[in-house]
């Protein structure tokens, strides 16, 4: 769909709303995935000013009714009849809908009883009403008395998203026509995009962070090219896109790929890339170090002459390993390129990017950027920029973004370099919860202070030394909320154990638990395929074994753990090892693929109640 069809179309919906009785300020439910429809629905909702409410077709029955009913919504567009067929017994009974709108499918899709009395329209219907009362409009002498356009304020709601964070019930965040323009204008200095530009993207088209994506990218004449998990490897091959947007998880599946595709090659062969990679991420440590982008904690500037020694000496390992790093290009990465494309940069956000996937792109020249954002602030708040791309981070505020890191106990303001509750504030930041002025305040403060329940720092500004140039960059240390507080009053960040445990290819997904208990456990769900591979390798299994016993299993697991997370400050002790993965549609991940913490340990109390027996 080129840019003006896009335009006319949006125009057009819009219209066609407003023809069969929407008005301003209403509620109109958008419950569907990522096409270019959604854009259209999405766009023609809010041209008329009333309020969307947006949700994905994989939520649960009884969280789309309740997203209805607490919006106030009072009609429905809906992606396809199979959805509509899914939530309709419920809804005739539960809510009041208007209208029904389908933007995918035919209407004689649907069962007579579940549409008695609600009339429902096709996206062409609409489309059709919309274009024949704009063309009336034109064609008339007199049009500007036919209707008179409400104009749409910068502050008014321009939509409703509920949250789907990892713990706790939905909140509708109200977010203003203003929040959205202020992403728009100001995402460029992270991706500098150009009219023709390819990007790939394959999160929720309701998220925060892809929609705020889809907004800014449409703005500069790019082209959007949707995929999902299953085609993602395909996509990437054949759409060689400049951009890809994402969630760490991805870029984590990617390393995972390439690293697989690397140890299934001869020895030889794997013994060189590795190396070549090796090589390479030590070229790049002191390429950073020389450039002034290497991130410390310290809050004291170094001196003038170790400054200039640890630059020197960088300069010169760098010059040495260059040519190597060169060579690694030729014959490894090149290949790398050519399967995933990614010519520009890989835009990572929606939780955290474990540092060894962010050495590993680093190494081998496909820039990943990662950024930081909240529902709450429409929802990119700060970024890594592509001249400054400072790992470990999540780069500097945004234009017009202000970040400040306080005391969770007194509240004080912190020095940098120390770490504390994240707080931010910006013409970004949502008007508040819809209806909900209580969880309003428990965040939000009279100065406009969004409080993310995030713990971070902000790094030192240095004038000289390794970094120099990462003064003000924002560094996230995990949730608050995520805390395992243990007996004996030791405050663990399961996330620091959780990302080393999975550079372990025996684990597919993990949960580190242990609140109030003595020690740490964990709850992991294997790659049996790869720990068959090792058993054999190991000898620990006959060769001809097609499977491999719970003991010998958790046996390995330990083992990885032991190796992987050897250098952090805790240690993991019981595990759990459950057979099913973790889920977008068995409600235990969000849809950016975080998995729900307290829903898997609610769900598998009494297993781990045992585990610590």
């Amino acid at each position: 769909m080129i840019h003006h069809q896009l335009e006319q179309e949006i125009m057009d919906f819009s219209e066609g709303l407003r023809v069969i009785g929407v008005k301003p300020d209403e509620k109109v439910a958008l419950f569907a995935d990522n096409s270019c429809r959604w854009l259209v629905a999405d766009q023609g909702i809010m041209a008329t000013g009333a309020i969307n409410v947006v949700r994905g077709s994989r939520s649960s029955v009884e969280e789309l009714l309740q997203i209805y009913n607490h919006s106030e919504s009072t009609a429905l567009v809906v992606d396809s009849p199979e959805l509509f067929n899914r939530i309709s017994e419920v809804f005739r009974s539960n809510a009041v809908m208007r209208f029904v709108i389908l933007l995918w499918g035919n209407k004689s899709s649907l069962p007579s009883e579940g549409v008695e009395g609600i009339p429902v329209f096709s996206h062409k219907e609409i489309i059709n009403l919309g274009r024949e009362s704009r063309k009336a409009m034109f064609d008339s002498n007199d049009a500007g008395k036919l209707y008179k356009y409400e104009a749409i304020n910068s502050d008014d709601i321009a939509t409703l998203v509920y949250t789907s964070g990892t713990t706790g019930n939905p909140k509708g965040v109200m977010l203003t026509h203003r929040n959205l323009l202020h992403q728009i204008h100001n995402l460029w200095d992270i991706v500098p995009a150009a009219v023709g530009d390819r990007f790939l993207s394959m999160l929720p088209p309701w998220h925060a962070y892809e929609r705020a994506c889809e907004y800014f990218t449409f703005t500069h004449g790019v082209e959007q090219v949707y995929t999902t998990v299953r085609n993602l490897k395909d996509d990437l091959r054949q759409y060689q896109p400049n951009y890809v947007i994402s969630v760490p998880l991805v870029y984590e599946t990617l390393y995972s790929g390439i690293q697989k595709q690397i140890s299934t090659g001869s020895t030889a062969r794997k013994f060189i890339a590795l190396t070549f990679i090796r090589i390479s991420m030590a070229y790049m440590e002191f390429k950073r170090i020389y450039e002034g982008i290497y991130l410390t904690k310290s809050q004291k500037q170094p001196s003038y002459v170790s400054s200039l020694l640890d630059w020197l000496w960088a300069r010169i390992m760098g010059a040495i390993l260059w040519p190597l790093h060169l060579l690694a290009k030729i014959l490894v990465y090149r290949k790398i390129h050519a399967a995933i494309g990614i010519s520009k940069a890989g835009i990572s956000g929606g939780g955290s990017l474990p540092p060894y996937v962010d050495k590993f792109f680093e190494a081998i020249g496909v820039k990943v950027q990662n950024g930081y954002g909240l529902t709450e602030s429409s929802p990119v708040v700060s970024a890594r920029r592509p001249t400054c791309n400072v790992l470990g981070s999540v780069g500097h505020p945004i234009r017009h973004t202000e970040f400040k890191v306080i005391d969770p106990e007194t509240g004080e303001v912190l020095p940098p370099g120390t770490k504390g509750i994240v707080k931010l504030r910006g013409p970004q930041v949502m008007k508040g919860y819809f209806k909900n002025p209580e969880a309003t305040k428990q965040v939000l403060d009279e100065d406009g202070w969004l409080n993310t329940g995030d713990i971070g720092w902000i790094a030192s500004h240095h004038s000289i030394g390794r970094s120099r140039h990462c003064g003000g960059v924002i560094v996230l240390d995990g949730r608050a909320k995520d805390t395992i507080v243990l007996s004996t009053g030791e405050n663990v960040e399961p996330v620091e154990l959780e990302e080393a445990a999975l550079r372990s290819s025996l684990i597919q997904q993990i949960v580190v638990i242990g609140q109030d208990k003595r020690r740490l456990g964990a709850i992991i769900v294997p790659n049996k395929e790869e720990a068959l591979i090792l058993a054999k390798a190991l000898s620990i299994i006959d060769v001809n074994a097609t499977e491999i016993s719970n003991e010998k299993l958790k046996a390995l697991l330990y083992e990885e753990l032991r190796r992987w997370t050897s250098e952090c400050s805790f240690q993991i002790g019981p595990i759990l090892v459950v057979d099913d993965p973790f889920t977008i549609d068995s409600g235990l991940m969000t849809p950016t693929m975080k998995i729900r913490r307290d829903r898997v340990v609610t769900l598998l109390e009494e297993q781990i109640n045992e585990l610590y027996k």
